[in-house]
């Protein structure tokens, strides 16, 4: 943790954020209401901290004037989306401000001739694209948990998702940035412009900083024509090297780039067909894979997934399920998006992992996995974007193993498998970020002079170490 020390939130700091804000948006000194702001989707509590007082800011002009009051008072800052990640990155790890923008929730514009959407930070990712259906738009840079998500998280975590394969994660589409500085100074970076090599590129350091650096109040995303077909295959394999070896196949015979190919190990469908009393041929078969396409001609549409079809079982697949309407798709693909909800009533206790390993190296991490889980008694059900390399390699605790036990083992098995990732060129973290649940093994993914430089940028946009601090390094 970082060895700066940080001033107490005093009555009179309280008073000066309800002078700023109002009343109503500051929470403070009420156990019950600041707890919800203690933690994101990171099941270990372990790594919650509760804040001293949450703030409910409606404007960039309010995040100025607290981050002023933050600066002049040594206190730490921390922003919250959604508080939907993965890596501790929103949780206030000092305690201090948390910055939350429930209240930052408007979509500003929907500028169709330059295909620009404006948005706030607090704006939930799937209702946006609700809204840009009716002007035959969406926003690609699509995020597992499109429900739920904020924009501003998306941004701020880089996040990816399944159609990633074929559009690419979220920096692609952002254009445009307004941003609170950590000093409290606003300022406007890009806009609606598509090509701008103008000085260095702050938009994409900004994008994936984890809140580090900035305070988004305003984000331009560029958008794409909305696709009026697609086509889902659930397509199982005898083995998971078998199915693996498919996806590159798929790319270079079959000349196609999918929107989306998941893969699901056999213990990560089985334990989702359990949690959804499902039931589908080949349930005792070694892998599945979860291919989508997408597009505006049906006749190429038929196409493709006939291509990708005939491709798989010549090389190995079981068989084909072929879904091709609102219902069977939401069928298929309820089985890959509740594989971690099913682990959780399996096991509370789990470490949710994405490692990202180059695509054909994918049949050389699995066996690597299970000698892994084998060697600490641990499951690792293997799940994921195996389009891009991305998997879920998730650790889960055994009922029966006591927790002091799973304590003691997890930072060796987490080390063993990032040391694994790390020797076949891949990383540590595809689309969480590091937060500070993964603080510890950045050594493992970084050369210490990278490290360093990122720490410089950091105290060049933050000389106080304000804004969100302890999270990816410490300063």
């Amino acid at each position: 943790m970082s060895t700066k020390s940080y001033n107490k939130i005093t009555p009179e700091i309280i008073t000066e954020l309800k002078n700023i804000l109002g009343g109503r948006f500051v929470i403070y000194n009420d156990q019950e209401k600041l707890e919800p702001y203690s933690h994101d989707e990171v099941a270990e509590r372990a790594y919650a901290h509760m804040p001293d007082v949450v703030v409910k800011p409606r404007t960039a002009n309010e995040i100025a004037a607290i981050m002023k009051l933050a600066n002049r008072e040594n206190i730490p800052v921390t922003p919250r989306g959604a508080g939907s990640g993965l890596s501790g990155g929103a949780v206030p790890l000092h305690g201090g401000i948390l910055m939350s923008f429930e209240r930052m929730n408007e979509i500003l514009e929907i500028d169709t001739e330059n295909m620009i959407a404006t948005v706030e930070p607090g704006v939930i990712t799937n209702d946006l694209n609700n809204k840009l259906k009716d002007v035959g738009l969406w926003f690609a840079g699509y995020p597992m948990s499109l429900e739920s998500c904020f924009i501003g998280g998306n941004v701020a975590e880089n996040a990816g998702g399944g159609k990633a394969v074929k559009y690419g994660v979220t920096e692609r589409y952002i254009v445009g940035l307004e941003i609170v500085t950590p000093e409290g100074n606003i300022i406007n970076l890009g806009g609606k412009i598509i090509k701008n090599v103008v000085g260095y590129d702050l938009i994409k350091l900004m994008v994936g900083s984890e809140g580090t650096l900035g305070i988004f109040t305003k984000i331009f995303l560029r958008l794409q024509p909305l696709p009026t077909g697609r086509v889902d295959m659930l397509i199982p394999f005898k083995d998971a090297k078998t199915a693996i070896k498919m996806v590159p196949t798929i790319m270079t015979m079959g000349r196609i780039i999918p929107t989306a190919v998941e893969f699901m190990d056999q213990l990560s469908f089985q334990t989702s067909y359990k949690y959804l009393n499902e039931h589908l041929p080949h349930e005792d078969a070694g892998a599945m894979l979860l291919i989508e396409v997408d597009g505006n001609n049906v006749e190429q549409l038929e196409k493709e997934y006939e291509v990708i079809g005939e491709l798989c079982l010549d090389n190995g697949a079981i068989d084909v399920f072929v879904a091709d309407n609102i219902t069977t798709q939401e069928r298929v693909w309820s089985i890959r998006r509740n594989i971690a909800e099913a682990f959780m009533v399996y096991s509370p206790v789990q470490s949710l992992e994405d490692i990202v390993v180059p695509v054909a190296k994918i049949p050389q991490m699995l066996p690597e996995l299970e000698i892994i889980a084998e060697k600490y008694d641990v499951l690792i059900p293997c799940y994921g974007h195996a389009g891009d390399g991305n998997l879920h390699a998730t650790i889960v605790k055994k009922p029966e193993m006591d927790i002091s036990v799973w304590n003691e083992r997890l930072p060796r098995i987490l080390r063993d498998l990032y040391a694994k990732t790390v020797a076949f060129g891949g990383t540590i973290s595809g689309e969480h970020g590091i937060g500070h649940k993964r603080k510890q093994f950045l050594e493992q993914a970084m050369e210490p002079t990278a490290i360093e430089l990122m720490r410089r940028v950091k105290k060049s946009f933050d000389p106080n170490n304000i804004l969100n601090p302890g999270k990816i390094f410490d300063v």
